[in-house]
């Protein structure tokens, strides 16, 4: 018989010290793929359809605290202090979720894999009847886990933890994965009658399937896959292996041509459309879409950027936060593109920097253009117009603007608009000497033979 379901929320533990990574960076902002460990957990929570998250933190790190509530607001972390074990970690989190009478799921910061389909079936087991449910795995190395104890029934009895499991205990391979969900005054409840007369001297979450079982509480078990949580900088090289491999597979699936998948890295957000080639050794920071028909050549960055259809992007080039490659257009070899929309059909095919501005379309930006768009103090814009030509080794002083059909003569300053079809040239008048090098020529021999 299915229940209706109940309003969920998320209780995120984040307090660890995480003291082997060996970073001044608290180990729940790490990255994978691009994105902080927490955030991935915060993701994974909204995906279920929880409502309220709270996320536990330690006072050893407040910068935690700063970036979870910068984006679920203020009230949305709970403080640990001290630190006496997982139990009194969600205990924190009871006044955050002060009223709230729905299921709450209790999932750690640090596992950046685990995705809502492994936690749903969590929820489903309580709509079946369950009153708590619990995550657990098949480990082929039990030891450092905590094992689940189950009756014939098939209901878990308690959960043993590894330092404090007897020879019959230590031998089960079925283990807690940190994860459960049960109603929010039945874990509370709970919670505050654990103990901490273990080995660690610690208030355990997994108390509370015992505590429960000895009052009549039903608590069930779902079987997750191999999953690993990430404790260390070689854990977190893991983790970001597994997740580029995943969005490789996905992509290539999807009709992303990759001759080298290997060597290209996506970010967490990245978007990449069918009949999109990518070259190897690419970098995809996070914010980055590309479209159908567009190349991406080798030794490419982009961040925070849009490819249309039918781009060109290197090899060797660079797209920062802002860059907008119009359809058809080409961003060539060591080319660096910021902040500038750039028109379709437009070209800047060698040695550039386009920052802060627009180049319309069909424009040509001449090899060694450099939009010059800081002072020191300010960023300025410079706009080209469309199908406009930019000579080579011009230097657009900002604020400048480049009229629709207008030249720059190679090598010019440009320090004042150019109006559209005209032609700007800003240059010292070349002098010529009639037979100067030979002369200087003969004289360094000479001095040479002395």
């Amino acid at each position: 018989m299915a229940y209706p379901a109940r309003p969920r929320a998320a209780v995120i533990l984040a307090a660890g010290q995480g003291t082997r990574m060996r970073s001044p960076t608290p180990k729940v902002l790490h990255r994978v793929g691009g994105r902080a460990m927490i955030d991935w957990a915060i993701d994974t929570a909204q995906a279920l359809g929880c409502t309220r998250i709270v996320v536990v933190v330690g006072s050893h790190s407040p910068a935690v605290a700063v970036h979870v509530e910068k984006r679920l607001g203020p009230g949305s972390t709970a403080v640990q202090d001290p630190p006496l074990g997982t139990g009194h970690a969600v205990l924190a989190a009871k006044d955050a979720l002060h009223g709230f009478i729905g299921d709450v799921l209790v999932t750690n910061a640090d596992e950046p894999l685990m995705g809502p389909s492994m936690l749903e079936p969590l929820f489903t087991l309580c709509r079946q009847g369950a009153d708590m449910a619990f995550l657990g795995f098949e480990a082929d190395d039990p030891t450092p886990w905590g094992r689940l104890v189950m009756d014939d029934w098939g209901q878990l009895v308690r959960i043993v933890e590894g330092k404090d499991a007897n020879p019959e205990e230590a031998a089960l391979t079925a283990c807690y994965a940190g994860k459960l969900v049960a109603p929010a005054p039945l874990l509370f409840d709970l919670l505050s009658r654990v103990g901490n007369d273990n080995a660690k001297s610690e208030y355990y979450l997994t108390e509370v399937a015992r505590l429960g079982h000895r009052q009549g509480a039903v608590s069930k078990v779902a079987i997750a896959p191999a999953f690993s949580g990430v404790n260390s900088q070689a854990e977190l090289a893991i983790a970001e292996a597994q997740f580029q491999w995943e969005r490789r597979s996905a992509l290539l699936d999807a009709g992303v041509s990759m001759v080298a998948p290997e060597t290209v890295f996506f970010a967490w957000d990245t978007k990449i459309e069918p009949g999109v080639t990518i070259e190897p050794h690419v970098v995809f920071g996070p914010g980055v879409t590309v479209e159908a028909g567009a190349a991406i050549r080798a030794f490419c960055h982009l961040e925070g950027c849009a490819v249309r259809a039918g781009a060109l992007i290197g090899p060797y080039a660079r797209l920062r936060p802002g860059a907008d490659i119009g359809e058809g257009a080409h961003i060539g070899n060591f080319v660096e593109v910021k902040k500038v929309a750039v028109g379709a059909g437009a070209k800047a095919n060698h040695l550039s920097y386009l920052g802060d501005g627009t180049v319309g379309p069909g424009a040509n930006i001449g090899a060694g253009t450099i939009f010059c768009n800081y002072d020191g103090f300010d960023k300025h814009e410079t706009h080209i117009g469309a199908n406009a030509f930019v000579g080579s080794n011009s230097s657009l002083v900002a604020p400048v603007s480049i009229g629709a059909g207008a030249y720059t003569g190679s090598g010019s300053v440009i320090t004042r608009d150019v109006a559209p079809d005209a032609l700007a040239l800003e240059r010292g008048v070349q002098a010529e000497k009639p037979g100067w090098a030979a002369k200087f020529r003969a004289m360094k021999i000479g001095r040479k033979s002395k």
